[in-house]
């Protein structure tokens, strides 16, 4: 292998890096909300519901684009970058999961309530 991960990452910006997982998170928290309201048996209210969700959340991702294009921007040391880097990356993957994985007791209570 000609390069390792290290040196291939170092090469390629920090808000560059935060792109690409944006767009993969924002792809796998659509995903798994969708496939978590059909199978709790969704009706068109969570559906639009699962609409609202998603453009919040790409409002927010467009957020912490913004902030790391300065962050990259501002001349903070690499080490610092990448502390801030790692820890944004742990909330972006923790609120993909947990915020899709929130719809399992909403279509229950939904269920409960309206049939």
């Amino acid at each position: 292998m000609a390069t390792t991960l290290g040196h291939r990452a170092e090469r390629k910006g920090f808000a560059k890096r935060i792109s690409s997982h944006l767009a993969a998170a924002l792809v796998v928290f659509c995903l798994a909300q969708i496939f978590i309201v059909a199978k709790m048996g969704g009706s068109l209210a969570l559906h639009l519901g699962i609409i609202v969700a998603i453009g919040g959340y790409a409002v927010a991702a467009r957020g912490l684009e913004r902030r790391w294009q300065m962050l990259d921007a501002s001349g903070l040391s690499h080490s610092g970058l990448a502390l801030r880097f790692r820890r944004d990356l742990l909330q972006l993957w923790g609120a993909c999961v947990i915020g899709a994985l929130l719809w399992i007791p909403v279509a229950i209570i939904f269920r409960f309530f309206f049939g």
